[in-house]
């Protein structure tokens, strides 16, 4: 039986195989641009997927042939009320453009690009732990162009992944680059040749990661965001390890990777409780 996810008007919500959720942001004819009600839905969505014990590791893509996400919708933005609430002037959820842009989290979530990475689309990417591209995606941060700036979390991500010469170029010009332009810089893990062989590699990832002990994936990940986050290596080393080091070396799936090992088996992990 799948697990039961809460209920979302804009992105589709499957389990392909144990341990993998895919997220496809369902609105081809607006580009996959995120209304802002979407934001919120995909927060909760994302939350959800933390806390649900059966599940791992996430994968987000766009649905039809042209677009991952164009970012948030901006035609929605431009006919709201200038008189609008707070709420509706500042419709981003605490962790971004469709839960993404900014979370924290637990778990890996893992960007499948399919087409265009405008905007929030590419601060999407740009905070996904890895990303798998089509080669027909592209992607830019073109704020500038529209009186805007990255604000959903991109600036300060584009940096480190980049560097800030060419985060510079990037954000201030709202240049577009290509799959394998993206690649060059460290944007991208793999460019694939067609959609349906970025699929299948991002499923192939997803399903190496889903094979490992869950106790295991959460502290590295935990570990490698500290990374990101902190000025200091040895103080994000000791953030991970105050944090989950105990609890890890207690666990129920070390002694099951221990015992496996001895045996020369396949662990069969059981759901982290870390």
């Amino acid at each position: 039986m799948s697990p039961q996810p809460p209920p979302t008007s804009v992105y589709n919500v499957t389990f392909p195989e144990p341990g993998i959720m895919l997220v496809t942001i369902n609105r081809p004819s607006q580009m996959n641009s995120i209304p802002m009600s979407g934001h919120l839905e995909g927060q909760t969505l994302f939350e959800w997927f933390d806390d649900e014990p059966s599940l791992i590791v996430a994968i987000v893509t766009g649905a039809g042939p042209k677009a991952f996400c164009a970012g948030g919708d901006l035609k929605q933005q431009r006919d709201s009320p200038y008189g609008a609430s707070p709420q509706q002037q500042q419709p981003m959820a605490p962790s971004g453009v469709a839960g993404l842009s900014r979370r924290t989290g637990k778990k890996p979530v893992i960007a499948a690009v399919n087409g265009f990475a405008f905007g929030g689309g590419a601060e999407i990417c740009l905070n996904c732990d890895m990303v798998i591209a089509a080669r027909q995606a592209i992607f830019a941060l073109p704020e500038v162009r529209r009186g805007l700036y990255a604000g959903a979390g991109g600036l300060s991500r584009v940096v480190r992944v980049c560097g800030l010469q060419v985060a510079s170029e990037l954000a201030l010009t709202g240049r577009r680059i290509s799959a394998d332009e993206a690649h060059g810089l460290g944007f991208v893990n793999v460019v694939t040749d067609t959609v349906e062989e970025m699929m299948a590699k991002a499923m192939a990832l997803a399903r190496q990661i889903a094979a490992q002990s869950p106790d295991a994936v959460l502290v590295t990940r935990s570990g490698l965001r500290e990374s990101l986050a902190c000025g200091s290596v040895e103080e994000a080393s000791q953030r991970t390890e105050q944090r989950y080091s105990r609890a890890l070396m207690t666990s129920e799936n070390l002694r099951i990777g221990l015992e496996a090992f001895a045996a020369k088996k396949q662990p069969r992990w059981v759901p982290s409780r870390l």
